[in-house]
């Protein structure tokens, strides 16, 4: 669906790690992995999780191809679910566009206490969002809070306040609006750290 080049957020994400030396991440949503192997290819080790069967044996197979099986383990999960990772395991957890998926408020809350508990002290969360000034947002059937279904698909927008609802155990670094393709879909890039 978004090619296999890295997203604008990734590359942002990556100049944060380097920045504070952080080697070892999770990534929640990895898709088809564009972003995931951008980051092994940086040097970053990443625990890589999908929904989809499908997406995460593609990433296996570019991991394979890419001769970046060291640096990335890729899992098929459910992520509204217990994370199957140790308390403080991370550095740092990306997720480009996970949060907008059909998750409702409190799968949110109960995903950012997930996030909180994998990561080590002053550890970053670093995720996108599709926002209010969406060319969609309010388009479709609304599906309950913030979340409209166009073409079969349900995506939940986020307004600030819905960001800064999220930051239970984090202090926000920032927010960032930026575009992303031809759309475009407007996004908001979140830098959390966790206190």
């Amino acid at each position: 669906m978004f090619g296999f080049e890295p997203s604008y957020s990734a590359k942002k994400a990556l100049d944060l790690f380097k920045k504070n030396n952080i080697t070892n991440i999770i990534e929640l949503g990895a898709g088809l992995g564009r972003d995931t192997i951008f980051f092994a290819q940086n040097g970053i080790y990443v625990h890589a999780i999908d929904y989809s069967l499908s997406a995460t044996n593609i990433i296996k197979k570019r991991s394979k191809e890419n001769n970046l099986d060291a640096l990335i383990k890729v899992e098929n999960y459910d992520i509204r679910k217990k994370l199957n990772c140790d308390k403080e395991n991370f550095q740092a957890c990306y997720s480009h566009m996970l949060f907008c998926m059909a998750l409702t408020n409190q799968n949110l809350k109960d995903l950012n206490q997930e996030i909180l508990r994998v990561l080590k002290k002053d550890g970053l969360n670093i995720y996108t969002v599709r926002n209010h000034m969406d060319g969609d947002f309010k388009k479709g059937k609304h599906r309950g809070e913030d979340m409209y279904e166009m073409n079969g698909f349900i995506v939940h927008y986020f307004s600030e306040n819905k960001i800064k609802n999220l930051l239970d155990g984090f202090t926000n670094i920032s927010i960032e609006n930026f575009d992303e393709g031809s759309f475009p879909r407007k996004l908001s890039l979140v830098i959390n750290k966790k206190k």
